[in-house]
């Protein structure tokens, strides 16, 4: 009985220490039930986590304030309200973005946002498939959609289909320097291609220089030629080229060349201006080196963003009229050649990307661009911000015209336009006819608009 009580005793005091070493890991099969529990208690927790980091690349030009600062902030209020997306901005000047855009085009890769201009350039990215449809976007948000004035949105179409949207439009025109044209005897602005020519000899004949270029860069010139070719053929041989019933040397684009080799007789542009580029014709202008530029909305604030004393040719002093009739022209002095500024979408953007585009296109942020002179909105409301007299002629003589006629070397196949700019760059030089300019471009758009 003894040895029975010992065993007895030795088997309880084992078991007693078996239970108390086991106490740690029984711990959670006694509190499994809160561990079942602890998930569901957390679960709203887990959809408010954090959402997943989203990188945007937006690719644009304005390399001057304040539409460079402008950008930026908005870009900064936004990453602000949407900690999960960041914003990578590359800031290119014109022809190197230009240039780098087409690398990256080749190579399939795009940024998710970037400068667009519409047109034949634009078209084909979307043939190519690197651009996004956002038509459903568009029309999920009926209000964003609408808020676009109708034609400005229909030039980042195709076929029915959004790939973009615009954030400014406008015109070319000349901008003057009153000062200089009081200066010189001009009591009030050219209206037709004679008195622009004598405009340009009294100002030669006071000492100034008469009109500023970028010709370095090509397209400033183009202007002049398409203008010409506009008052001269008027809306209907140049759609009749396009649609190949017609052809661009028809003798009325050959005039257009002969009326700009007019002009260059006249030696009316700065020193050295083949070779300038676009901000150092904004800077000789706005420098008070030249009397007239012909440019487009853009100009205010690039030529004051270019001069040295960073404020240019300003209030009463500057003025607009628009390129002056061509006696005996098919087209009307009132039509006007321009265009605008707008975002394409990159075919691999995420939903943030667009997002972000309707952001930057809300009425606030479009009447800040109004309100700073970087160009005239395009978004029902924010016209509200246009306080420069010279935003509202603009937006008068455009919203006037009885024909609109985007920039050439934009309409056209990206191809003709090169065509196009090198072509009238040889006019200015001297190396080129009328004739042969006229033929080059009809050459390059039977070839490309087989």
């Amino acid at each position: 009985m003894k040895r029975l009580s010992f065993v007895l005793s030795v088997l309880v005091a084992l078991s007693m220490l078996l239970s108390a070493c086991g106490a740690p890991t029984a711990a959670p099969a006694a509190e499994a039930p809160a561990a079942t529990e602890a998930p569901a208690a957390e679960a709203p927790a887990a959809t408010e986590a954090p959402a997943e980091k989203v990188t945007v690349t937006w690719w644009h030009i304005t390399t001057k304030d304040p539409g460079l600062t402008d950008w930026q902030k908005m870009a900064d209020d936004y990453m602000a309200a949407n900690p999960n997306v960041n914003i990578e901005i590359t800031v290119l000047e014109n022809e190197a973005f230009k240039t780098k855009l087409t690398t990256v085009m080749q190579s399939g890769e795009v940024p998710d946002i970037f400068q667009s201009w519409g047109g034949g350039g634009f078209n084909q990215q979307v043939e190519a498939g690197l651009l996004k449809d956002i038509t459903a976007d568009l029309d999920a948000d009926a209000a964003w959609k609408d808020s676009f004035a109708p034609g400005a949105l229909a030039v980042y179409s195709k076929d029915g289909k959004n790939y973009g949207v615009p954030w400014d439009m406008g015109m070319v025109g000349f901008w003057y320097n009153k000062a200089l044209f009081e200066q010189a005897g001009i009591t009030t602005p050219p209206a037709t291609w004679t008195e622009f020519l004598d405009a340009v000899k009294a100002l030669k004949a006071a000492g100034i220089t008469p009109i500023s270029i970028g010709e370095g860069d090509k397209w400033p010139g183009m202007h002049f030629w398409n203008y010409l070719a506009t008052r001269v053929c008027g809306k209907e041989k140049f759609e009749a080229a396009m649609a190949r019933t017609g052809s661009f040397t028809d003798p009325c684009f050959v005039e257009a060349g002969t009326k700009l080799q007019e002009l260059l007789a006249l030696e009316p542009f700065q020193d050295g201006y083949l070779g300038a580029t676009h901000d150092e014709m904004q800077a000789t202008f706005g420098n008070g080196k030249a009397a007239m530029e012909l440019s487009g909305q853009w100009a205010p604030t690039v030529q004051a963003a270019n001069a040295a004393d960073q404020k240019g040719v300003t209030g009463d002093n500057l003025g607009l009229f628009g390129f002056p009739a061509v006696e005996g022209g098919a087209g009307s002095a009132a039509d006007v050649v321009g265009g605008g500024n707008g975002f394409a979408i990159g075919k691999d953007a995420e939903p943030e990307a667009v997002d972000f585009v309707k952001y930057l296109t809300s009425v606030e942020n479009q009447t800040i661009i109004a309100e700073h002179g970087s160009g005239i909105p395009v978004v029902k409301g924010s016209e509200k911000g246009l306080k420069d007299p010279n935003m509202l002629l603009v937006q008068q003589l455009f919203a006037a015209a009885p024909y609109f006629q985007l920039y050439y070397d934009q309409f056209l196949p990206p191809a003709t336009g090169s065509v196009l700019n090198d072509s009238v760059q040889g006019l200015f030089a001297g190396t080129l006819t009328p004739e042969q300019v006229a033929q080059a471009v009809e050459d390059s758009v039977a070839k490309e608009m087989k």
